[in-house]
């Protein structure tokens, strides 16, 4: 499980803090969303949990172990992360790019064992990335990349993966199967947390949903709790309406035209 307790973090010269005072659990078996508008602080809980950045207050906990005193190692086999942004130094294959995610789990001249070669056809098949893992990183488009991306971090393992935004660039049916695959994972007993605009799919996906404005909690608790139409429009600063998705019975967010829109 991953735990942020009263965390606060604060960029490097700056007035204010990015978050203040922030609490939540990632749990074993469900998908935890971290919602919010640009600039509320989701990205920033993800730097903290890579260990950029240093915590002003609070703690950060994996599995109930302060996470700024663990081995950077033993950190990387219990929990993998997808940043929002990332570029591979130099171009390599695919197949290769995967396979880093392996290297937490092994010495630094050791080969691929059967176990590390296991997991990465696991993670091939389950992204559904196996149609280009003959190309270079450089070959992709920003959907493959993001899809690859992901099969790394399945590549990992651990019982925590960590996403911020996994489904920028991707159409319709992928981003579907990303949350499919997500919802999976947590059935099969992963914590799964989720940073995301996306809030319709994840109001469909979702077992708990913290919803932040300007660095603070602003709600959070189930999708139904979360996604009201007064809370939303406070925190968006723009008019909505919340209605029911007829197909599975979710909460819908609908954006209405400008105030001063005809």
């Amino acid at each position: 499980m991953i735990r942020f307790t009263e965390v606060r973090l604060r960029y490097p010269a700056a007035a204010a803090l990015a978050v203040d005072g922030v609490s939540l659990d990632a749990m074993a078996g469900r998908i935890t969303a971290v919602v919010g508008p640009n600039g509320s602080g989701k990205s920033t809980l993800v730097r903290a949990l890579l260990g950029r950045m240093p915590i002003e207050a609070g703690t950060l906990t994996l599995d109930g172990a302060p996470l700024a005193a663990m081995d950077r190692r033993l950190v990387a086999r219990r929990m993998a992360v997808v940043p929002q942004r990332e570029e591979p130094v130099f171009p390599i294959s695919v197949r290769d790019y995967i396979a880093l995610g392996r290297h937490p789990h092994g010495g630094p001249f050791a080969g691929r064992s059967a176990e590390d070669r296991a997991a990465i056809a696991n993670a091939i098949a389950r992204a559904d990335v196996g149609m280009f893992v003959d190309r270079t990183t450089e070959a992709l488009s920003g959907g493959e990349w993001q899809r690859v991306r992901i099969a790394r971090a399945l590549a990992q393992g651990g019982a925590a993966l960590v996403l911020d935004e996994p489904t920028t660039f991707l159409d319709v049916a992928h981003e579907m199967a990303v949350f499919e695959l997500l919802d999976a994972l947590a059935r099969e007993g992963q914590a799964i947390l989720l940073v995301s605009h996306q809030l319709n799919l994840v109001a469909r996906f979702a077992d708990h949903i913290v919803l932040l404005h300007r660095g603070r909690v602003a709600a959070d608790g189930p999708p139904g709790d979360v996604m009201r139409g007064e809370i939303l429009e406070r925190v968006y600063e723009w008019p909505l309406v919340v209605s029911r998705d007829p197909a599975v019975g979710a909460p819908v967010l609908v954006p209405l035209r400008g105030r001063g829109s005809r």
